[in-house]
Formats: structure tokens, C-alpha cells, sequence
């Protein structure tokens, strides 16, 4: 199919899911505005080195499991079988695009975990179909670019999301590390709103979220957290006292704009609020092309997918895997090259089967499952699988310890720390080779909209 057709094709998507979700904040906000006409887009301040890179980007990519997207990649900790409620299963070879989402709030995490048997896949609810069919891996051919990132750079193999819950908590664990509003809860879940409303300070008055303890228990705490505009520090809070730059690059928030869900800076009061909505939230998403072709790369970067371009399954799309070797190519073919690490990275499981439990006894609902992680640059590991267990906050950590920044106290205390692993900095900066691609870059730039909320779980 031609890139013209494809753009119409998915132009014309569209389907919302509502649901009960979840947020947090110690402050009760009013709903916000739709943000006013962007000013032009300047650069940002010039990054400032850092002890090993002088920019981190983050690329977040959606729902798959490790197993989904990499069973048979060799060398690595994946399966060709799954455990189901009665027996063992061969996984089917399936396509990265699915016309359908698999479940996968905190109940279908439960449910799926199983006290870490790992075997309820099958007993989750996904409509008329099976609950086998998620029982599933992307045939390679079709996500050829994380493959081939894969083979030249390092894999992990053990990184996982820091919640058995959706995308609303995941993205706010990628800015922070964890969802702690106080000593006894995390958030859980998504706001209450559904999918037709923002999920953070934009949300509509009495917008809710769930909260989750310590021990485990969710179910008495449903719906009883505060209004999605949180009060509590991220990576910003940290990087802004330094003095460094940071973008997020995602949809545009507001209307029927496709960043509507989860923009995870959407949620954060003093940025939603504040002068950094229109200077350090870069809408839309295609503006990191700008910024890496006049090398304006800021220090830390948030790379956001339109819903199309993200691998959501129930998107109808195969343009994922593109879109991410387009922005690492952009980077690869830039000056920024040799001082730039990025991190590609699935915010949750997204109902998808995995066989390896999450470590250690559950915390606050979490660790969640396993996703897939790829870790580009040129002091990176070729070729190099880690066994080693991650999550999510170790992510935050990387990006403090680059800078020598002080800790959040979330996650990022106690995950382990992946630069010994994944780099060797006695090894000359590799010259970049460009990834193949189905997608060109101008296809991108050049797409319209779909103006799908990115997610909708």
C-alpha cells in the first residue's frame, strides 16, 4: 500500500474506549483549558554534558510484552509456549497489526499474574474472541527495525514496567519513577473519565482516580483518589534546578487532539500551569525532527508516538517500527550522534501474554510485566542481550546519574542502575549504520493526525 493511502487509511480511524481509571495528586485542580495557539518553536536552551552522554532520549512506544515482540529473537529469554489455566499452548505467529486490544487494566494484570503462576492469560475477557489469542508473537519480518536496533545495540530482556496497571501510571513512572501521593498509596489504573477526556489537569471536574497500598489491596480504594493534577516531583523538578533542558514531545492535548490520554506532563500541576507548557511541551510529536535537524536536542527528551505510529494493538497499523527507526536515523545522521544515548522502551504489557514472573514480592502493585528495551548509542554493547533485571525507575536513575542529579526517592532508589552494563565507554564511538525502514521520514512529517488518544487503557 502506498504512503498516501496509508495516510488515509489512518486518518480515518477512530474508536474510544471508556473505562474506570486512576491518577493522583495532592491537590483537587479545576479542569484545565485547551492550551492556547503555539508560539513559534524555538530551540531550547543548549544542553549541557553529562558524565557519560550529553542528551538522553526516550522513545515510548505501546503495550507489547517482551514475549509479543521479541519470543524467538536468539540468545534472548523468550518462549515459543505459554502456560494457560489448563495446560501449555504454542504461541501463534501473528501480526503487528491487531484490530484488537487485549484487556490489560490492574484487575486483567491480576488475573494474568496469578500469584505469579503465570498462567491466566486465557481466563482474561477480550469480547468475542478467545482469550487465547493472546497468545501471540509479531512475526519478525514485520517489526524489522527493532530487530535489526536489537542485533546492533543492546537489548533488554528483563525490563519491567514498575505497576501491574495501564499507560496512565506507566507514563507517569517514565517521569518519575513511581505513583507514591503518600507514605500508604500509589495511584492504579487511569482516571475516571474514559477516553473522551484528558487524563491530567485537563481533565473535567470530578474526574477521579484509584489508589493502590502497600500490601496489595485496590478494590475498597477504586475511584477513591484525587483529581488527576498532581503536586508531587519528576525528572523536571530536577533537571530545571540544574539548569538543564528537557522536552516532551507528544500530541497536541485538547479537543479531539490525539495526546488527549496520557501526555504525562498533562498532570503535573506546575507544568500544565506554567510557562513550560508552551516552551518544553513540544506538540505535535514531529517536532523532535526539528530539533535534531537544527541539533537542538535538548538534555532529556520524551519522544510520544501519535496512536497510529505507537504499536497499540487495535490501531490497524504497521507504521510503529518505522516511526521509531526514522527518529533514531534523524539522531543517527545528526551531530548529536556521538553524545546521545536513547532508551526504546513499551510502557506496559498491554494484555499480551509473557512467561517470566515479575521479581520479588509485589509492592504496590507492582513489578509489572516484562517489556521490550532497546538501548541505542555509540558506546552501547553490540549486539549485547541482558539477562539482568530492570525497570522503569532505573530509567530515572540513568538519567541522574548522567547528570549527577540527586534522587527522586521513587524508584529510581532502589532499581538497579544499567550504565555498566549496557555500555562500554573504553570502546571508540560507533559509527552509526541506518536502519531500514517500511516508512520514510517524510511520511511522517507528512502524515495527518489521527487524532486518537494515544491510549485508552
Amino acid at each position: 500500500m502506498g504512503d498516501q493511502n496509508r495516510i488515509g487509511r489512518l486518518a480515518a480511524l477512530g474508536v474510544f474506549i471508556a473505562s474506570g481509571l486512576l491518577s493522583a495528586s495532592l491537590t483537587a485542580c479545576g479542569g484545565g483549558s485547551t492550551p492556547a495557539a503555539s508560539a513559534p518553536f524555538e530551540p531550547p536552551p543548549p544542553a549541557k554534558a553529562g558524565k557519560y552522554f550529553k542528551h538522553i532520549v526516550i522513545l515510548i512506544q505501546e503495550n507489547r510484552t517482551f514475549d509479543n515482540l521479541f519470543a524467538t529473537f536468539p540468545g534472548a529469554d523468550g518462549t515459543r509456549f505459554g502456560k494457560t489455566h489448563n495446560g501449555k499452548i504454542l504461541l501463534r505467529v501473528g501480526d503487528l497489526e491487531s484490530e484488537i486490544s487485549p484487556n490489560n487494566g490492574h484487575r486483567y494484570w491480576l488475573a494474568d499474574w496469578n500469584h505469579g503462576k503465570m498462567n491466566h492469560f486465557d481466563l482474561v475477557p477480550i469480547g468475542r474472541v478467545p482469550g487465547t489469542y493472546v497468545y501471540q508473537y509479531v512475526h519478525p519480518n514485520q517489526i524489522r527495525p527493532y530487530w535489526d536496533l536489537a542485533k546492533q545495540y543492546v537489548l533488554s530482556d528483563h525490563m519491567f514496567q514498575t505497576q501491574g496497571s495501564g499507560s496512565f501510571t506507566a507514563h507517569q513512572d517514565l517521569i518519575r519513577g513511581d505513583t507514591a501521593i503518600n507514605a500508604s498509596f500509589n495511584l492504579v489504573d487511569f482516571p475516571s473519565g474514559g477516553a473522551s477526556e484528558p487524563w491530567g489537569c485537563d481533565s473535567a471536574p470530578g474526574t477521579v482516580t484509584s489508589l493502590i497500598t502497600a500490601n496489595g489491596k485496590w478494590l475498597p480504594y477504586q475511584d477513591q483518589g484525587p483529581f488527576p493534577c498532581l503536586t508531587y516531583s519528576t525528572l523536571r523538578d530536577l533537571l530545571d534546578a540544574k539548569g538543564l533542558s528537557w522536552r516532551y514531545y507528544a500530541p497536541t492535548v485538547g479537543g479531539s487532539f490525539g495526546g488527549n490520554l496520557w501526555n504525562a506532563f498533562d498532570a503535573i500541576k506546575a507544568v500544565r500551569y506554567g510557562p513550560e507548557w508552551m516552551t518544553n511541551e513540544a506538540n505535535p510529536e514531529t517536532k523532535v525532527f526539528t530539533d535534531i535537524s537544527r541539533d537542538t536536542l535538548p538534555a532529556v527528551s520524551w519522544v510520544i508516538p501519535d496512536y497510529v505510529n505507537s504499536d497499540h494493538p487495535g490501531d490497524n497499523s504497521d507504521t510503529g517500527p518505522s516511526w521509531v527507526a526514522q527518529v533514531v536515523n534523524a539522531i543517527g545522521q545528526s551531530p548529536a550522534w556521538n553524545t546521545t544515548a536513547i532508551v526504546v522502551v513499551w510502557d506496559d504489557w498491554g494484555g499480551w501474554y509473557d512467561h517470566v514472573p515479575p521479581p520479588r514480592p509485589q509492592s504496590y502493585g507492582g513489578l509489572g510485566f516484562r517489556v521490550p528495551a532497546i538501548v541505542v548509542s555509540p558506546y552501547s554493547k553490540a549486539g549485547y542481550i541482558s539477562h539482568n533485571d530492570y525497570e522503569f525507575g532505573s530509567i530515572i536513575k540513568f538519567v541522574e546519574q548522567n547528570w549527577q542529579l540527586p534522587s527522586l526517592g521513587t524508584t529510581d532508589k532502589t532499581s538497579a542502575s544499567f550504565v555498566n552494563d549496557f555500555f562500554d565507554f573504553t570502546q571508540q564511538p560507533r559509527k552509526f549504520v541506518q536502519i531500514g525502514s517500511k516508512y520514510s521520514r517524510s511520511f511522517f512529517l507528512h502524515q495527518p493526525p489521527s487524532n486518537q488518544p494515544v491510549d485508552y487503557e
